[in-house]
């Protein structure tokens, strides 16, 4: 089976009610997930069998993924002109492709 690829850029990415970025990057990429800055720089990483990830029950258009025991809030697409899809529509692909990394369960 072919490794999983997903890439969504624009993504606003949180923590503890914190943004952290409003145009960042996400990438599942060689069995990793890593979560940019808009700049390219490293917020977290790591392997995508380690990442939980589901949706929170208040919002179509956000992921909730915890990354090395840290919860981040992902909005991905929606009003940033930078998104390549609507939100509900990535936030689909976004863990569609943990799953598929993980093999079945994505902890949601």
């Amino acid at each position: 089976m072919a490794e999983p690829e997903f890439n969504a850029t624009g993504v606003r990415i949180e923590r503890s009610l914190r943004s952290l970025t409003r145009a960042g990057q996400v990438k599942i990429k060689d069995g990793r997930l890593e979560l940019l800055t808009s700049h390219g720089r490293e917020i977290d990483s790591a392997p995508v069998d380690s990442v939980q990830a589901g949706r929170p029950w208040f919002a179509r258009d956000r992921a909730r993924a915890r990354v090395n025991g840290t919860r981040y809030v992902l909005r991905l697409g929606g009003r940033d002109q930078a998104a390549e899809e609507s939100g509900p529509s990535a936030v689909r692909r976004f863990l569609e492709a943990v799953r598929s990394a993980r093999g079945s369960d994505a902890g949601d």
